[in-house]
C-alpha cells in the first residue's frame, strides 16, 4: 500500500490529485466520467462576488499541443453558488475548493465571506493571475505589492487554507510567491495560464474576440515545471502544480521539482476520466519504484 496522502499546511488530502478551476465546472458535471471521491479535491469554477457573462464570443481557440481561451471568468455568482450548487456538493468526501476572483479588493473579501458559512468549504484558491479580464485578475498578481495586498485582504476575512494562484506572466514568480507568502498565504498554485495569441491568416484576424488570451495544455507543462522547482525553493509554504498535465508521469515530474499537490486541468477537455487515471498511475508507479510515501520523491530535484 503507498501513502499518498499530503498535508498542504493545515489541509489534509486523501491524495496529491486536485483538479484545476475552469476546467472542471462545479465537480458534478463530471460524475458520470470520475469517481470524486477518488480524488484529494476538486476546484470549482471561478466565482465573482455578482454574476459575469463573460467575454464575447469566439472565446476559444485549440493550438498546437495546447488551447487558448478567453472565456473572461463567466459564471452564476457567489450567492448563486451558495443557494443551488454548494448543497449538492456536501455529499463527496474530497475536498470542495473555491476558487475566488474579483474587479477590486472589497469584491474578493466580500465573496469570502459569503463562503465563510460553509463548513465543507475548508479552502479557497485566490485568482489574483487570470489574464482574460480587464479588471482585477492578473492586474493584481504581477507586482509584489499588489499580490501582497489582495492576500493580506483576504487573510484578514478567511480563517481557512489559503491557497493562492499565480501568474506566470511576471518577471520573477519566485519573489511573488514570496510576498504572497509574507502576506498570509497558506499554500500557492501555479501555473495559470500564459498569455498568448493565435492569428487566423485566412480570415486576416485574431481568433479570439478578446485577441489575446491564456495558453493551457501540455505546451505549458515545462515552463510550468521550472517555475514550481523556481517557487519551492523559495517559499516554506506548501505549492500546488499545473500546466499541461495528461498523466500521472506528468504529475510526477511536478512533485519531485517540489510540488505537494497537482492540479489537472485542460486536459479534462480531452479525456474528461483523466484526473481520477492520474490518481492511479501514480500509485502504480510508487508500487512499481518501491515507494511507500509520496514525499519520499517530494522536492528531490
Amino acid at each position: 500500500m503507498v501513502n499518498l496522502s499530503v498535508n498542504l499546511g493545515n489541509l489534509r488530502l486523501q491524495n496529491p490529485v486536485l483538479t484545476a478551476s475552469g476546467t472542471f465546472g462545479y465537480g458534478e458535471e463530471y460524475s458520470d466520467f470520475v469517481n470524486l471521491d477518488r480524488l484529494g479535491g476538486f476546484i470549482v469554477k471561478g466565482t465573482t462576488l455578482n454574476p459575469r457573462q463573460g467575454n464575447d464570443y469566439p472565446r476559444m481557440v485549440e493550438t498546437p499541443s495546447g488551447m487558448i481561451n478567453a472565456v473572461g471568468l463567466q459564471n452564476k455568482g457567489v450567492d448563486y453558488f451558495v443557494e443551488h450548487i454548494y448543497p449538492r456538493l456536501t455529499r463527496y468526501k474530497s475536498e470542495i475548493i473555491v476558487n475566488v476572483s474579483g474587479a477590486t479588493i472589497a469584491d474578493y473579501q466580500a465573496t469570502a465571506e459569503r463562503l465563510a458559512p460553509l463548513d465543507r468549504i475548508n479552502a479557497i484558491e485566490v485568482n489574483i493571475s487570470c489574464p482574460n479580464v480587464k479588471a482585477g485578475g492578473m492586474a493584481f498578481g504581477t507586482t509584489c505589492d499588489g499580490a501582497a495586498e489582495v492576500t493580506a485582504a483576504m487573510r484578514r476575512v478567511w480563517g481557512r487554507h489559503l491557497m493562492v494562484k499565480l501568474s506566470p506572466n511576471v518577471t520573477s514568480i519566485a519573489d511573488i510567491a514570496r510576498a504572497v507568502q509574507d502576506a498570509g498565504a497558506d499554500s500557492v498554485s501555479l501555473i495559470n495560464t500564459v498569455l498568448a495569441m493565435a492569428v487566423d491568416v485566412e480570415h486576416r484576424r485574431p481568433y479570439l474576440s478578446t485577441i489575446t488570451g491564456g495558453l493551457s495544455g501540455p505546451a505549458v507543462r515545462p515552463i510550468a515545471v521550472r517555475m514550481v522547482w523556481q517557487v519551492a525553493k523559495a517559499v516554506s509554504i506548501p505549492v500546488v502544480g499545473l500546466g499541461g498535465i495528461t498523466c500521472g508521469r506528468d504529475a510526477l515530474e511536478f512533485i519531485m521539482a517540489g510540488a505537494s499537490a497537482v492540479q489537472v486541468g485542460t486536459y479534462n477537455f480531452v479525456d474528461p476520466s483523466t484526473s481520477e487515471r492520474v490518481v492511479g498511475e501514480i500509485e502504480a508507479w510508487c508500487e512499481r519504484h518501491g515507494v511507500a510515501d509520496i514525499a519520499e520523491i517530494r522536492g528531490i530535484i
